[in-house]
């Protein structure tokens, strides 16, 4: 699968079309379809990224894991399962 397939699947399934996320990536008309035949910069990349809430290896298809693990996940403290540590040790 090809960047502009992750794009475009990915864009489908959080409801944009392909002008929507260039235009909220701030890129020029029409970049992410000229992706089809040349590579994107990685600043693009990061761009588009950014605007669908994945990692920039989802895209380049360095990963099928479409979260950002990279974003701090909330936790709610008075959930019976969550242990909290400070250095190794419980707090």
């Amino acid at each position: 699968m090809t960047v502009l397939d992750r794009i475009k699947k990915v864009s489908k399934k959080r409801g944009f079309s392909l002008t929507q996320v260039n235009d909220k990536a701030n890129l020029g008309k029409n970049t992410i379809y000229s992706w089809k035949t040349k590579e994107p910069s990685i600043n693009n990349l990061k761009a588009v990224a950014d605007v669908l809430n994945v990692s920039v290896d989802y895209l380049l298809g360095k990963t099928d894991d479409i979260s950002t693990s990279m974003k701090p996940k909330q936790v709610d403290i008075a959930d019976d399962d969550v242990i909290m540590t400070f250095e190794g040790k419980p707090i």
